[in-house]
C-alpha cells in the first residue's frame, strides 16, 4: 500500500510542476455496479450514482493527469426463490457499499476533443449496509466491519469534450482487492462501469 501511496504521490507532483494549464471541475453520473471473482450466486447489476470533483494538469496538448475524489455507490443484488416444502418465498438480497474514491487518470488526447483514459484508483469504504427481503418483511444490518476498509482497483475509459466546459465520459473500475476481511468473509471484487457528465471551472 506503501508503494501505491507514493506511485500516486509522485505522478501528482510531476503533473503539477510540469502543468502547462490546470482545470478544475465537478463530475456526476450514473453506477452500474456489482461484484465478481469467486462468487457462488449470479449476482445481478446494482444501479446507484456517483459525485466529485478533479483537477487536470495538462501536460501538453495531448496529455494530462486528472486525479480525482468522488462518492461512489456500489455493490450488488440478488435475487433467487426458496422452499419450505409448503410455499415458494422470494429472497432479495441487496448489498449497498459507500465508498470515498481517488482515481488519478492518465489521459491521452487521440483526436479533437476525445481521449483515452487510464490508471490507479484507491477506495475508502465508507459505509456498507446488507438488506434482505422475504416477501414483506425485511432485514438491514451494518456490514461495514465485515469488510476491508481500502479497495484498489484500476480504471479505464474514454472522454469526450463537447465544448471548452462540458463533457461526457464513460469508465470501469476493475477491482483488485478481496473485499471480505478474511477468507469466511464475503468473496469477491467490486466492478463498477460509470456514465458521466462533467463541467470544467
Amino acid at each position: 500500500m506503501k508503494k501505491i501511496i507514493l506511485s500516486v504521490f509522485t505522478v501528482l507532483t510531476f503533473g503539477l510542476v510540469n502543468a502547462q494549464e490546470i482545470n478544475y471541475g465537478a463530475k456526476a453520473g450514473l453506477n452500474i455496479a456489482t461484484i465478481v471473482g469467486d462468487v457462488e450466486e449470479d449476482l445481478e447489476s446494482k444501479v446507484g450514482f456517483h459525485l466529485g470533483g478533479f483537477v487536470e494538469f495538462k501536460i501538453s496538448e495531448k496529455f494530462s493527469i486528472q486525479p480525482e475524489l468522488l462518492y461512489s455507490q456500489q455493490g450488488t443484488k440478488l435475487e433467487y426463490t426458496e422452499s419450505d416444502g409448503f410455499e415458494n418465498y422470494t429472497i432479495k438480497a441487496t448489498a449497498k457499499y459507500d465508498y470515498l474514491n481517488i482515481p488519478v487518470m492518465a489521459k491521452y488526447y487521440v483526436a479533437n476533443g476525445f481521449n483515452l483514459q487510464a490508471g490507479p484508483q484507491i477506495g475508502f469504504l465508507v459505509g456498507a449496509k446488507d438488506k434482505v427481503e422475504v416477501e414483506s418483511i425485511a432485514l438491514e444490518v451494518d456490514a461495514k466491519d465485515n469488510l476491508n476498509k481500502l479497495d484498489f482497483g484500476l480504471n479505464f475509459g474514454a472522454g469526450y469534450d463537447f465544448t471548452n466546459k462540458i463533457f461526457a465520459e464513460v469508465r470501469y473500475n476493475l477491482g483488485l482487492s478481496e473485499l471480505g476481511k478474511d477468507e469466511e468473509g464475503l468473496e469477491g471484487k467490486n466492478s463498477v462501469f460509470q456514465i458521466s457528465l462533467g463541467f470544467k471551472f
